[in-house]
């Protein structure tokens, strides 16, 4: 069975978060994307540096021109809590305001993806995520 009860995806049912688990984790990305932005807001960092860098995850998306495979992992990692949570454990940790700039963008941005429906990648195809089928069927 597909993803999405079409034949546009290859990724099975097991393993996929649906129903009432997959909007609360997308209350959940849009919660800690919220609260990352406001935190931002706040901050007095400039914009144009959040302007600059919101997007620059998605550069992970080049790794698909290998293979799937090497493309899912390298957007996984881009798009996981760890990387920015670390960031915003060095700016506490060493007092470093760009650290702490950078890893509130990079929260905003993966909030707002899991609030949108991305998720993670799975090896098969780009569209299937661990949040299901994401696109047009």
């Amino acid at each position: 069975m597909s993803v999405s009860g079409t034949s546009h995806s290859r990724v099975s049912q097991q393993g996929l978060v649906h129903g009432g688990p997959r909007l609360l984790l997308r209350i959940e990305g849009l919660a800690y994307a919220s609260l990352a932005l406001i935190c931002y807001a706040h901050s007095g960092y400039p914009w144009w540096l959040f302007a600059a860098l919101i997007l620059v995850p998605d550069v992970s998306v080049l790794g698909y021109l290998i293979n799937p495979s090497v493309g899912a992992v390298i957007y996984n990692l881009m798009h996981t809590l760890t990387f920015p949570v670390l960031f915003l454990f060095g700016a506490a940790l060493f007092d470093n305001m760009l650290l702490l700039a950078v890893g509130t963008i990079w929260v905003v941005h993966i909030g707002a993806d899991r609030a949108l429906g991305y998720g993670l990648k799975y090896t098969t195809a780009f569209r299937d995520t661990h949040l299901g089928y994401s696109g047009r069927t």
